[in-house]
């Protein structure tokens, strides 16, 4: 038996946990970018997060670390493990349980009919206990994009801008080379690493003929797949969407990064499809420079309040980066 972690210590391993997912993110499709560390006593004996294509699992990968130090352990994971069964590997419940924990903590339950509750049940029915709820909306943030996928059915969109302070993401003549430093973007890069497509308007294809891809070293092989919004066929190497509504019938994609332009914003907002905002601003005005949005349907002004939620902001060199949330009932 081993002694039961000092108060404050589940949020501070769950916050570990929660960093260890978002190493999946984008790359763990079809399965959730879960996170798990194993703690014996105040020491990290296995670590893990959701591998590349869904398996092995954070908890089994954390539980193949720590081998025989997992008995008596704590697992903290960000997601209930699944109760499930599955072709391709043991439910997660049942390896922490063949494994000798002592006890789990997970940050939310798995909104998966297949294992809501019963990853929880079927630890408790082996004498382990179990708490729930630490860090709840974090994890579920590091895991935005499986989770809007299981709770409504298509993938999380993200929309990036990048603006000059009066709202331009262009000079009149569609110049936009570069608004942003250079700090601003590589975190933009970075932002696709963590997407499993990003989307265009075939105007910003045919102005700026964008590749898309990667360019930071060590990441260059996670760049994610291209999408063209478009009535017509794409270009080689590119795949069609004829509509935002038809982002819940594209096959193995949870995060869905919106980069250009002012039209497949404005679409995506019209649609109210639009989860997350990352606006890059830069400390220049243009002036009679391309404006960011067209219409996005707004009926008054009224209609734009109470809508976004400021989560994060940070200074990125001379430039700034604000996320806001999109506030939904539930």
């Amino acid at each position: 038996m081993v002694a039961r972690a000092k108060p404050g210590d589940d949020a501070r391993w769950m916050a570990a946990a929660i960093a260890l997912a978002s190493r999946g993110r984008g790359l763990s499709t079809p399965n959730p970018n879960a996170g798990c560390v194993l703690v014996r006593g105040d020491v990290v004996v296995g670590r893990g997060w959701t591998q590349v294509g869904g398996r092995p699992h954070a908890e089994g990968m954390a539980l193949g670390q720590a081998g025989d130090a997992a008995r008596g352990a704590c697992a903290y994971v960000t997601l209930e493990p699944c109760a499930h069964d599955s072709v391709r590997g043991m439910a997660c419940a049942d390896a922490l349980i063949a494994a000798g924990v002592a006890r789990v903590v997970a940050a939310t339950l798995d909104p998966d009919p297949r294992t809501n509750g019963a990853g929880i049940k079927r630890l408790n029915a082996a004498g382990i206990a179990v708490t729930s709820g630490v860090l709840a909306d974090a994890a579920r943030a590091a895991t935005a994009g499986w989770w809007t996928r299981a709770t409504l059915g298509r993938p999380h969109v993200t929309l990036k801008l990048g603006l000059s302070l009066d709202g331009c993401i262009a000079m009149a003549d569609g110049l936009s080379r570069w608004i942003t430093g250079e700090r601003a973007r590589a975190h933009a890069h970075l932002l696709r690493a963590r997407s499993d497509a990003i989307l265009v308007g075939r105007g910003t294809y045919d102005a700026d003929a964008p590749s898309l891809d990667v360019r930071l070293a060590g990441l260059e092989g996670r760049s994610p797949k291209r999408l063209m919004l478009t009535h017509g066929p794409a270009p080689d190497g590119w795949d069609a969407l004829p509509s935002p509504d038809a982002i819940a019938d594209l096959d193995g994609i949870n995060d869905l990064l919106i980069e250009g332009g002012a039209g497949a914003a404005s679409s995506f907002l019209a649609a109210d499809l639009v989860d997350t905002l990352t606006l890059y601003r830069a400390p220049i005005l243009i002036g009679g420079g391309r404006a960011a949005l067209g219409d996005i349907g707004l009926g008054t002004l009224s209609d734009a309040h109470g809508r976004w939620r400021l989560a994060d902001a940070q200074v990125l060199g001379q430039d700034r980066v604000e996320i806001y949330q999109r506030m939904r009932e539930g």
